[in-house]
């Protein structure tokens, strides 16, 4: 299964690789017909947004791997690395449009934008914006983090492009040139945000921060009446990857089969409650009245 899902995350990278990267042919070929050295710069700099699908793709075919001695947990912490490395390109994204709205603002210039440069700006728009959608739904249903980081970068040039073309009305409205660094500036913002909102669900898998609800998981325990207490519940990884152990108290006078069976119950509850994947380790603890935890 969990191969399966690595795969058709890779199918979708790969398609999305393929879609941003004719989206670039055909910014560079209208620039190169028309003469317009912004369409063509726009062109380059989405052929080198392909980079983060590249990047997603490298990590997740390393996280497909399966376990082996060196990874008895597998290598599924690869596509979290993948997602860092998208979240520093969206922040570097973000923080050029910071600079050169700050440069814009200290020495202003009415920006040239011509009727072809719009309209292959807002069929642009358009595409990345059903592919964000798509691919964020995709790594929604897959529980995957590299498709749901991916489709934020892809996110970040909607940002871009919006912002270029509600400075092109408001210019032609008669609104001051000033527009068009402010709207930058706001569209950093954003871009810098999302790079903040990637990089911190990154780390947190990476950092091992708690996944699911420590009362949630007590109260699925706590609902087998052999078990007399709970407690050192830890969570780890994340919802579609997911490690929990605790220490149970049962009655000393319960035997091994019955305390196996009983485990395996605990395990089977939480699984349908959580993941049925999740990896849930128990240890059992004799129950002793005077006892206090």
């Amino acid at each position: 299964m969990e191969k399966n899902k690595f795969k058709r995350v890779q199918r979708c990278l790969f398609l999305i690789l393929l879609i941003n990267w004719l989206v670039a042919l055909l910014k560079i070929l209208i620039g190169a017909i028309s003469r317009s050295t912004s369409v063509t710069a726009d062109g380059l700099h989405s052929l080198s947004d392909g980079m983060s699908n590249i990047v997603g793709l490298i990590g997740t075919g390393m996280a497909a791997k399966p376990e082996d001695r060196e990874h008895p947990y597998g290598h599924n912490k690869y596509e979290t690395l993948s997602g860092l490395f998208i979240a520093v390109m969206l922040f570097w994204v973000g923080l050029r449009v910071l600079i050169n709205a700050i440069q814009v603002l200290r020495n202003p210039i009415k920006p040239e934008i011509s009727l072809l440069s719009l309209l292959v700006l807002f069929l642009t728009l358009v595409i990345n914006f059903f592919v964000s959608m798509g691919e964020y739904r995709e790594g929604r249903k897959l529980g995957s983090l590299i498709l749901i980081s991916d489709s934020i970068h892809t996110r970040s040039d909607i940002y871009i492009s919006l912002g270029v073309l509600f400075t092109a009305v408001g210019i032609k409205l008669g609104l001051p040139n000033i527009i068009d660094p402010i709207l930058s500036l706001i569209v950093s913002g954003f871009i810098l945000y999302s790079a903040y909102e990637v990089g911190k669900n990154n780390c947190n898998i990476l950092l091992d921060r708690v996944v699911v609800d420590t009362e949630e998981i007590r109260k699925i325990v706590m609902s087998f009446e052999e078990v007399k207490d709970t407690h050192k519940i830890r969570s780890r990884g994340s919802i579609e990857n997911l490690y929990i152990d605790m220490h149970i108290l049962v009655e000393p006078c319960l035997n091994i089969l019955e305390t196996h069976k009983l485990v395996h119950e605990i395990e089977n509850a939480i699984r349908s409650h959580m993941n049925q994947s999740a990896q849930v380790n128990v240890h059992l603890e004799p129950y002793i009245a005077e006892n206090t935890y």
